[in-house]
């Protein structure tokens, strides 16, 4: 059991490790802006495995610009435009993204740990990130992006499965009442993933791990469920009108609610 004290050095800790990142940034925000002003369509800025940790990149438009392996850590992307950009293999832990443009962005193979997507506990569709179309394939995320727009975004092979913070604490992905219409789940770990209340139609989740998911409410008309793992999932009113492959499903005889489902 954490005592006061231990959690006061860990958070202590914390705040020292940004203080000695922030100054090892490899560029400053002005050396990031010139960089972009000068950026064309035909020849995007290149930041490719810069250390861009903890600086503030809100409101830049990064214009398609090249981030595969950069060090993001702690940045602050608020309504930054990173539509289009390469982000593979990029660090996003503990960004902030409220309202930040992701749209049709690679970013295959990145890490998304704990991300601020909202100013407060109570998350508003206003302040989602976009995700649309975004390629997320092979990414592990640890997330709450309630809300967020992420439709036919590709999740891949996505590591998304409970994960644990600093304090050994469960932490689980929140995708509550998000558009995921036409998203690509297959072969992700989604272990115990919140999905209630989202739009799901279309989406393809064959071969995907949903054990334990949340998926009351959430809207599954015409998904794929080909070899998805159903253990201990919720289908507390969980729309399954057309949904392809039903009988392709594992274990849908354990899951919770199954007789409240809507076919």
């Amino acid at each position: 059991m954490y005592r006061p004290s231990m959690i006061r050095l860990a958070l202590l800790a914390t705040i020292l490790m940004a203080q000695g990142r922030a100054q090892a940034a490899d560029l400053t925000v002005r050396q990031v802006t010139e960089a972009l002003v000068r950026a064309r369509s035909d020849q995007p800025s290149d930041f490719s495995r810069k250390d861009l940790s903890f600086l503030d990149l809100s409101d830049l438009d990064f214009k398609r610009a090249n981030l595969a392996g950069a060090n993001l850590y702690g940045a602050d992307l608020s309504n930054a435009n990173l539509s289009g950009a390469n982000l593979s293999g990029a660090t996003l832990d503990h960004v902030t993204i409220i309202r930040t443009n992701f749209a049709g962005a690679t970013l295959s193979g990145a890490s998304v740990y704990a991300p601020a997507a909202f100013s407060s506990l109570a998350p508003m569709r206003t302040e989602a990130p976009n995700f649309a179309g975004a390629d997320l394939s092979g990414a592990r995320i640890t997330a709450r992006l309630s809300q967020s727009e992420m439709s036919n975004a590709n999740f891949a092979h996505a590591h998304m499965g409970i994960a644990r913070d600093q304090l050994k604490t469960a932490v689980r992905n929140d995708l509550s009442g998000s558009n995921l219409a036409g998203a690509d789940f297959s072969g992700a770990d989604l272990t115990e993933v919140i999905f209630a209340f989202a739009t799901l139609s279309a989406a393809n989740f064959s071969g995907a791990n949903l054990r334990r998911a949340d998926l009351s409410r959430a809207d599954l008309t015409g998904a794929n469920l080909a070899g998805a793992d159903l253990t201990e999932a919720d289908l507390d009113g969980t729309v399954l009108k057309d949904a392809k492959n039903v009988d392709q499903a594992k274990h849908l005889d354990t899951a919770r609610h199954r007789d409240r489902a809507i076919y």
